[in-house]
């Protein structure tokens, strides 16, 4: 493989990690904070995708679609959380799996009632649609660079909220003191409403991003959490900076090792058996990693204390 393709690639691996910091910075809060295992998380991923995509089409606006897919995800996940989710807080982590994976259910079958069964499609805004030489040789689709660049500012503007501002102190004291700020007379309710919809939010928005690239379509949200749990895993449940670290880590693994590692088995041993091979290492190279981080690491790169686990 040639420098300048691995270059391209490992940009790649980043603007992958950027996108899947937007939701595993959600679902870390949502279940380090609030305890909350949120299988449907991802749910609210294809929720921003999909609304993205019907609003580039009727307005030609790429920044409208992105805004108001968000908007809308942290919409649906408001009315989850005051119609499900705040009945789940003191519940065990068997009957949270059961009712969020009950969600993903309802929301798969909502959508392909609005509609259909068909992808959905969302083209690169004009200003995006060119490409610039990152390094001499190597042309990179200026969308994506976009994409990075927004993922870099909301985890910005994230870790300004939650570090910096007065909500964020609530946040962070509600997590490992929530009966003695409740008693101080922080309504906890309504701060964990207000996680959630973050949460929800920030998932939307990574799903309104990924639109131009990938197709959208029911399920999207299932393929996506998988890769976002393991992020938060290797990070440390109810951290930010490891929710960063971690899908850095998990996006340079997973696109290298489906665009180096695989074909070069592939080439070395050929045939059934190299395909095989091949396919099977792409797949579980993310996994090794995280099993190698706990094992060096139980709790994670950067494990919070006071995250509720």
């Amino acid at each position: 493989m040639s420098v300048e393709l691995l270059i391209e690639q490992g940009v790649n691996g980043l603007q992958l990690g950027l996108t899947l910091y937007l939701l595993a910075a959600g679902l870390t809060l949502i279940f380090g904070i609030m305890g909350i295992l949120n299988l449907a998380h991802g749910s609210m991923y294809m929720v921003g995708a999909y609304s993205a995509a019907v609003i580039a089409a009727k307005t030609g606006s790429f920044l409208a679609a992105a805004l108001g897919g968000a908007l809308m995800a942290g919409l649906v996940g408001l009315a989850i959380e005051f119609l499900i989710i705040r009945r789940l807080y003191d519940r065990e982590h068997l009957d949270q799996v059961l009712a969020t994976f009950g969600i993903i259910l309802f929301a798969n079958e909502a959508v392909a009632l609005m509609f259909g069964r068909s992808p959905l499609f969302m083209s690169v805004p004009d200003w995006a649609s060119g490409q610039v030489e990152i390094f001499p040789g190597v042309p990179y689709p200026q969308y994506r660079l976009f994409v990075m660049a927004a993922g870099i500012v909301v985890a910005l503007l994230l870790w300004q909220l939650i570090a910096r501002s007065r909500l964020g102190m609530q946040i962070r004291a509600g997590a490992t003191h929530r009966e003695m700020v409740g008693a101080l007379g922080v309504d906890i309710a309504r701060l964990y409403t207000v996680v959630f919809g973050v949460g929800a939010l920030l998932s939307g928005l990574a799903g309104a991003l990924i639109g131009p690239v990938r197709s959208v379509q029911i399920g999207m949200g299932e393929d996506v959490l998988i890769l976002t749990f393991v992020v938060v895993v290797i990070g440390g449940i109810g951290s930010l900076r490891g929710a960063f670290a971690g899908a850095m880590i998990v996006g340079v693994i997973d696109t290298l090792s489906r665009a180096v590692a695989g074909p070069a088995i592939k080439a070395w041993i050929g045939g059934p058996t190299g395909d095989s091979l091949a396919a099977g290492l792409s797949s579980i190279m993310v996994y090794l990693a995280m099993a190698l981080v706990l094992v060096i690491r139980p709790t994670g790169l950067f494990p919070t204390q006071g995250a509720r686990a």
